[in-house]
């Protein structure tokens, strides 16, 4: 049998056209022969750094361009925002390094321990808590998405790689104590409708919480996959409300207000609020819906003709995500992808699916669909419903558009 047989399966001949191009490139350049097996390396040639060098480990670097995505030309740069390089990333978990930011005055510089944590309104017990107070109830990890609503604004789609189009999305282990744990200390009362929770930082952010997701999942989190919160992500105390958009897991939390109604804040009115067709605002949308990417290829990518595997995430603030849908024809046809395992509750989720490229121009998408039915939206479908005057929770199927020569660009431009 050739090595031209089109009887050997797709994943084969790739192997074996992968395998030519290497034998070319080491008969090709002297340093191909060199680094090469069995060629010996410099870098085989004498000891390496010292252990112990860098007592905080850092990435090589070679991978140094791997870092946040800072948009250009912020007006300024104390209310902004970074986006994690997600077609940089493998499987759901995110580094703390690039762990998308939001922020809305500053980042503040906190002394752990000087700072506290105040219970107070309609509790039988205000409660005035240090860190150490907080570390003493019983702890738990999970491992969940966090979302800005606005990702992207509805008039934000023209962005050239999944970074800049959905890059305010990231997930991670979270470590803290139950919400719901350090309220039944503080002995909540009968009235309590709502937990208004208020930041550490220039902003003194402050959003309101239904006393239900207090009561149910929400997190009073001081660790972020294995490691003390970073600054930029709330250090040293922050609600983490998984499902929910970003903008309400307050960060840098210092006082939750228990209330029997809402706050009515800057950020839950002016703000953070869903304008329709017709002049009106939803508010208190609070649940981020299905949604899912194509991360490779995707944006500013360039792939040729064979074999390649297509691979996104996808998430839902409802629950688990129960089936991705992937085009590559334009939306003519849709295959179902293979979801890596575990399929975990409101955490990213990695879908696969292998595909063979002809050469001809298309469009590929993903469509998320979530353990209660909720098909992710297009583009067309969504603005029907709500217009291009809103802003935040633009769930909407993205698509990418490869041309002949193998170029991937956004596919809504």
């Amino acid at each position: 049998m050739s090595d031209n047989d089109t009887t050997i399966p797709a994943r084969r001949r790739f192997l074996v056209q992968g395998a030519a191009a290497a034998v070319g490139a080491v008969a090709g350049t002297a340093r191909a022969e060199e680094t090469t097996p069995p060629g010996i390396p410099d870098w085989m040639k004498v000891p390496g750094a010292d252990t112990g060098s860098q007592p905080y480990g850092t990435p090589s670097r070679f991978e140094a361009g791997i870092i946040r995505n800072v948009p250009k030309g912020l007006k300024q740069s104390i209310s902004a925002s970074t986006r994690t390089p997600l077609q940089e990333l493998d499987g759901i978990l995110t580094p703390n390094g690039l762990f998308y930011e939001r922020h809305h005055g500053g980042i503040p510089d906190i002394d752990p321990a000087r700072h506290r944590l105040m219970i107070h309104g309609l509790v039988e017990r205000p409660l005035v808590l240090t860190m150490e107070d907080i570390r003493r109830f019983p702890s738990e990890s999970h491992i969940h998405f966090l979302e800005c609503s606005g990702n992207p604004g509805f008039e934000a789609i023209k962005g050239k790689t999944a970074s800049d189009l959905v890059g305010l999305v990231s997930c991670a282990e979270w470590t803290g104590v139950r919400l719901a744990t350090v309220l039944r200390e503080a002995g909540l009362k009968p009235e309590a409708k709502w937990v208004v929770a208020e930041g550490a930082d220039a902003a003194a952010m402050t959003r309101s919480i239904p006393i239900e997701k207090c009561l149910d999942d929400a997190l009073l989190v001081y660790s972020q996959n294995g490691e003390r919160l970073r600054p930029q992500q709330g250090y040293p105390l922050r609600v983490f409300l998984p499902g929910f958009e970003g903008n309400m897991s307050v960060k840098w939390l210092r006082r939750l207000n228990v209330s029997a109604e809402p706050a009515y804040s800057r950020e839950e009115t002016a703000k953070y609020t869903d304008l329709m067709p017709d002049g009106t605002a939803r508010q208190f949308t609070f649940v981020m819906e299905a949604k899912s990417i194509i991360t490779r290829p995707s944006g500013t990518q360039r792939i040729g003709p064979g074999f390649h595997e297509i691979t996104g995430i996808a998430w839902t603030g409802r629950g688990r995500i129960r089936a991705v849908r992937v085009t590559t024809d334009g939306g003519k046809s849709w295959r179902e992808a293979a979801l890596q395992e575990p399929v975990l509750n409101r955490a990213l989720t990695r879908f696969r699916l292998p595909w063979t490229w002809d050469g001809q121009p298309t469009t590929i998408a993903s469509r998320a669909i979530d353990e209660t039915g909720y098909v992710q939206p297009s583009f067309e479908d969504l603005t029907a419903a709500r217009g291009l005057k809103s802003f935040y929770h633009n769930n909407a199927v993205v698509p990418w558009r490869i041309a002949a020569d193998g170029e991937v660009a956004n596919g809504y431009a």
